[in-house]
């Protein structure tokens, strides 16, 4: 690497990441080779500045990076990604190269697991119900009688994956100290669950004794449909299902007769498709509390994103491991 590294930005145009004064402290890690960023490999200009670049500074948008573009990029050795869903970007021609990658998952964990935290808390005070019961107290003949009671007190949390953003949900979880936290998650050993202060349990057995379920797990082929008909059943009458993850992780038509029986109670921020169809049941239940995929990085947020990449350029530097650093092992577990 050299004292000042060549680097290019890759995002798509138009989005308001990287400020001016932002990308002045780019320039000033390394020297950055482009203002405006690069969306495809094969833009006008676009072949004179990866014959010089040691660094792609990429976002949400950023082209994948393969053996085409890697052809015409000599010097290319590092790929830090701002966001956070990685997979679609790194070819097996990245990690031919040797390529070092990095990922702003850290970064964009803080807010979702901000959310979820709040979900929790508003479900266990039963806020979302109350609301729309006084907009409307016809609403109160759909609800099932449940077993859940109200409050923040002696309630058990069940967290499906002890991934980046479950853990970090697990942290801001630790100043309640009386919301018991389960964990399932197939790679989390008794010891780690031990050190992060939660329980290991099976899936239907979390199922069985949360009374909020909050979804964490990547999107995989092995995943998708992981909270399905059995899972849901397994719930207590009552009880809350959060989704922040992908939607496809949750069995839609199994939620939707769950809901519709008034058993049970959904906040979800991804759903399966995206956005669900205009006329779609869980758009109208007051049991669904439905948000537009905003959990993660919005507006002043995005500052944390650029703290962090940049964080990361420095530390590749200075010959030093990244605080997120993405191999070919990790990635094929990653969301």
């Amino acid at each position: 690497m050299t004292e000042r590294p060549t680097i290019v930005l890759a995002h798509w145009p138009g989005m308001d990441v990287f400020s001016e004064a932002d990308l002045d402290r780019v320039d000033r890690v390394g020297r950055l080779l482009n203002r405006a960023p690069i969306a495809s490999w094969t833009d006008d200009g676009v072949d004179a500045l990866l014959a010089e670049a040691e660094i792609v500074l990429g976002h949400w948008g950023c082209p994948a990076i393969d053996a085409d573009m890697l052809a015409r990029a000599p010097k290319l050795r590092y790929l830090a990604y701002t966001a956070g869903t990685i997979k679609e970007l790194v070819t097996d021609a990245v990690w031919a190269r040797g390529m070092r990658v990095t990922s702003g998952a850290d970064a964009n964990a803080e807010p979702v697991a901000e959310y979820t935290l709040a979900a929790i808390l508003m479900a266990n005070k039963d806020v979302f119900w109350r609301r729309d019961q006084l907009r409307d107290p016809t609403i109160s003949a759909r609800r099932a009688s449940g077993n859940v009671p109200t409050g923040n007190w002696d309630k058990t949390i069940g967290l499906v994956s002890a991934s980046i953003i479950g853990r970090r949900v697990i942290e801001l979880l630790r100043p309640f100290p009386h919301l018991d936290v389960l964990v399932y998650d197939p790679f989390l050993t008794d010891a780690e669950a031990a050190r992060l202060g939660v329980r290991r349990s099976e899936l239907d057995e979390l199922c069985a004794a949360s009374d909020i379920v909050s979804i964490h797990a990547p999107q995989l082929p092995e995943t998708r449909h992981l909270i399905g008909v059995d899972q849901l059943a397994a719930m207590r009458t009552g009880a809350t299902i959060i989704n922040t993850a992908r939607g496809s992780i949750l069995d839609h038509d199994a939620l939707t007769a769950e809901i519709a029986a008034g058993r049970l109670y959904a906040i979800l921020d991804v759903t399966d498709p995206e956005p669900l169809p205009d006329d779609h049941p869980l758009r109208s239940s007051p049991n669904v509390f439905l948000t537009p995929h905003l959990a993660g990085t919005q507006g002043t947020e995005l500052a944390r994103m650029v703290e962090y990449v940049i964080d990361e350029i420095e530390r590749y530097k200075a010959g030093q491991p990244g605080r997120n650093e993405i191999t070919k092992d990790r990635l094929s577990r990653l969301a």
